[in-house]
């Protein structure tokens, strides 16, 4: 079943917040000018329609999008951390990835780019990247990631990538293949966390490429 939506509308014939697309849509067409936005909770749409249309113009609302309670729920991310963040351009395609200080956004390392490579292996190669770091710096910071399948492959401690080797990508499967081992050679007390992007937006160690 397809998830309630809510409809605000700033300029229309009628002006408000609506529960259906067929309501809303019979405000804003042909109507010159027509200002609206949908949203997944009546919260988040009301506080909306009481703010100005402008301050919501090309923005995620990813983050607004979610009711007080879920934000509570979900609560705040620990700044006292690093992050970590791949990016690829295509797929495959030329990737790097790097990690941050989560307050600061001071880049801690980076790596790339890597011929023929994927989001999710450099999304991997990150984590073990970051977790080699905070143990070479005695850290006891831990580490967030926005990547379940990355975060799970670290936990089994192999990167279970269907992507071939080719003559492009052996540096890159080079790289994986030291990862695992470290995986396997060393033990860690770091935190792993899941970065919540729908409550605090794109992680701090985003490549800003989207």
């Amino acid at each position: 079943m397809a998830k309630q939506k809510f409809y605000v509308v700033w300029n229309g014939r009628k002006k408000g917040v609506f529960t259906s697309w067929d309501t809303c849509k019979k405000q804003i067409s042909n109507f010159e000018g027509a200002q609206y936005k949908s949203f997944v909770s009546k919260e988040a749409a009301e506080n909306a329609f009481k703010e100005n249309y402008r301050d919501y113009v090309g923005k995620d609302t990813k983050t607004i999008q979610l009711s007080a309670e879920e934000l509570k729920k979900i609560g705040k991310p620990l700044l006292d951390s690093i992050a970590v963040d791949a990016a690829c351009a295509g797929n495959p395609g030329k990737m790097e990835y790097r990690g941050v200080d989560t307050k600061t956004k001071r880049q801690l390392f980076i790596q790339g780019p890597f011929e023929q490579g994927t989001n999710n292996i450099g999304e991997f190669l990150a984590l073990v990247h970051g977790l080699g770091y905070l143990k070479q710096k005695n850290s006891e910071l831990p580490i967030y990631s926005d990547s379940k399948i990355a975060i799970s492959w670290v936990k089994k401690g192999q990167c279970r990538t269907n992507l071939q080797i080719t003559s492009e990508n052996k540096p890159l499967f080079d790289f994986v293949k030291r990862a695992e081992k470290w995986l396997k050679d060393n033990t860690y007390t770091t935190k792993i966390l899941k970065w919540e992007t729908k409550a605090w937006g794109e992680i701090p160690a985003d490549f800003g490429r989207k």
